[in-house]
C-alpha cells in the first residue's frame, strides 16, 4: 500500500534544504523520488470571512488523495499534495504562478472566491496548466472572463439561482412580492444579485430595498432595522462565507418574521449559526443527504476521519482529484493539456449524485445536478448537523442537465 501524502509549504521547504546538503552524495535517489509522484496544487482561503469553507475545502481534497494513493495512486506514482492559503486574489496569482513554475504541480484545485478564482484562471490560462475551480460561483468566470484551461465542477451563480428559484415560485414567494436583499460587495455577490434580481423581477417580484454589504462585516444591525422599517415580504442573501452565519444568528436573535430566502448557500456557515437560528429555502450544489450509494459512501469515509459530516464546499475539492486521478488513468499521461482536451470532449464522471456530470466545451462548466433545501425546526433537529430537510433535485430526472446550465449566450469566447 502506498503511503498517503499530505504536503503543505513547510515540508517542501524541509524537503529543498534537505536535497541541498545532499548535493554529490544522493541526487540521483531525490531526483527519481521526485519523479515518481504526481503534485497537485491546491489553492483555497483558510484565513477571512471565507476561512470555514476553505478549511472543509482541505478536508476533501485530503481525503480524496488518502483513498487514492491507499488504492494504489495514479499510474503507478502517488500523489503528492501541495496546499496553500490564497488569500487574496494578489497572493492567489502569486501562489498560482510558484505552484506551476517551482513545484512543478500537474495542475490545481481549488479557491472559492471569484476574484481569486479569476486570478487563477489567468495564470493557469498563460502557463497552459490546467485549474478546477471549486467554489467561485461567478458567471463571468463561465463568460467573458473563460479559458481553455479553467474549468468548473462549482455551480454558477444563474444554476444556483434557478435551484432554488423553481421552489420559490412553486410556493407563491416571487410574484407580486416585495423584497429586500443583502449582498456581499465583491465580486461573486455583485453577480450573484445581478441573476437573482433579473430572476426575480421577471418572475413578477420587485425589489424595495437593495444593500451592499462589505465583506468584513460582521454587525448587522443597521442592515436589520432597515428591513424591519421596510416591512418586504421576502428577505433574500447574496452574501457570503461567515456573513451568512453573522446574519442568520442577528436576524433570528432580532426576532424579526419576514420569511428568508438565499440564492447562494454553504451548510457549514448554517452549521456555524447555532441550534434555531437557520431558516428559509435555499439552494446547494451538494448536501450529506444526497440519497446516492457514492455519496453515502462519501459521507461515511469523511465523518470516519473528520468527526463531523462533510458539506458541500468539501464535495468539490474531494471530486476534482477524483476526476484528475481518473481522468491521468484513462489518458495515461499526466500532461495538462491532454487532461484540459479530455475534459472538454464530454467525459463522464461520478459526483456523488444520481446522475453522472460533465463538463461542457463551451464554457468548461460542470452540467449537474443542484438541490434546494428547507431549514428544519429546532425542534425536530436530531443533533447539531440536522438542520435542513432536501426539497428535490433540479431538474428533473427526465429533464436534461443542460436547462440548469448557464444561457450559451456568446459571452464565452473559448479559443478552438
Amino acid at each position: 500500500m502506498v503511503r498517503p501524502f499530505d504536503f503543505t509549504r513547510r515540508t517542501l521547504l524541509k524537503g529543498a534544504a534537505s536535497a541541498t546538503t545532499l548535493v554529490g552524495i544522493g541526487m540521483p535517489a531525490i531526483v527519481k523520488a521526485q519523479a515518481d509522484v504526481i503534485r497537485i496544487g491546491h489553492l483555497t482561503p483558510v484565513t477571512g470571512f471565507l476561512g470555514p469553507l476553505g478549511e472543509f475545502a482541505q478536508m476533501g481534497v485530503r481525503l480524496a488523495a488518502e483513498e487514492i494513493n491507499a488504492a494504489g495512486g495514479v499510474l503507478g506514482r502517488p500523489v503528492e499534495l501541495v496546499i496553500e492559503d490564497s488569500v487574496n486574489p494578489q497572493t492567489a496569482s502569486a501562489k498560482a504562478e510558484r505552484l506551476i513554475e517551482r513545484d512543478k504541480v500537474a495542475m490545481i484545485i481549488g479557491e472559492i472566491s471569484s476574484a481569486s478564482a479569476l486570478a487563477i484562471g489567468q495564470v493557469a490560462n498563460r502557463t497552459k496548466t490546467v485549474f478546477i475551480n471549486t467554489g467561485a460561483n461567478s458567471d463571468a468566470l463561465r463568460g467573458a472572463s473563460c479559458n481553455p484551461f479553467t474549468f468548473h465542477i462549482e455551480a454558477a451563480n444563474s444554476m444556483m439561482v434557478l435551484a432554488v428559484g423553481n421552489y420559490l415560485k412553486s410556493e407563491n414567494m416571487i410574484k407580486g412580492k416585495k423584497w429586500y436583499s443583502l449582498t456581499a460587495d465583491y465580486a461573486f455577490g455583485h453577480d450573484l444579485f445581478r441573476v437573482a434580481k433579473k430572476f426575480v423581477t421577471e418572475n413578477g417580484g420587485e425589489f424595495v430595498g437593495e444593500e451592499l454589504v462589505p465583506t468584513d462585516a460582521t454587525d448587522f444591525s443597521p442592515y436589520l432595522l432597515k428591513i424591519r422599517q421596510a416591512r418586504p415580504d421576502i428577505v433574500a442573501s447574496n452574501l457570503a462565507g461567515n456573513q451568512i452565519t453573522n446574519f442568520i444568528k442577528q436576524y433570528a436573535e432580532y426576532g424579526l418574521q419576514f420569511p428568508i430566502t438565499g440564492f447562494g448557500f454553504d451548510t457549514a456557515v448554517a452549521w456555524g449559526a447555532g441550534k434555531g437560528n437557520f431558516s428559509g429555502i435555499w439552494p446547494l450544489v451538494w448536501h450529506h443527504l444526497v440519497d446516492s450509494p457514492s455519496s453515502k459512501n462519501y459521507v461515511s469515509a469523511f465523518t470516519k476521519k473528520y468527526g463531523k459530516p462533510p458539506e458541500n464546499q468539501s464535495w468539490g475539492d474531494y471530486n476534482s482529484l477524483k476526476i484528475v486521478a481518473q481522468s491521468f488513468a484513462e489518458l495515461k499521461s499526466t500532461d495538462p493539456q491532454k487532461l484540459a482536451e479530455h475534459l472538454r470532449k464530454g467525459a463522464k464522471f461520478d459526483i456523488l449524485k444520481s446522475r453522472e456530470g460533465y463538463f461542457r466545451a463551451y464554457d468548461n462548466q460542470m452540467v449537474q445536478e443542484m438541490y434546494a433545501v428547507r431549514a428544519k425546526d429546532a425542534n425536530k433537529m436530531k443533533d447539531q448537523w440536522d438542520i435542513y430537510d432536501p426539497l428535490g433535485s433540479v431538474p428533473g430526472s427526465s429533464d436534461s442537465l443542460e436547462v440548469l446550465a448557464p444561457p450559451q449566450d456568446g459571452a464565452c469566447k473559448m479559443p478552438a
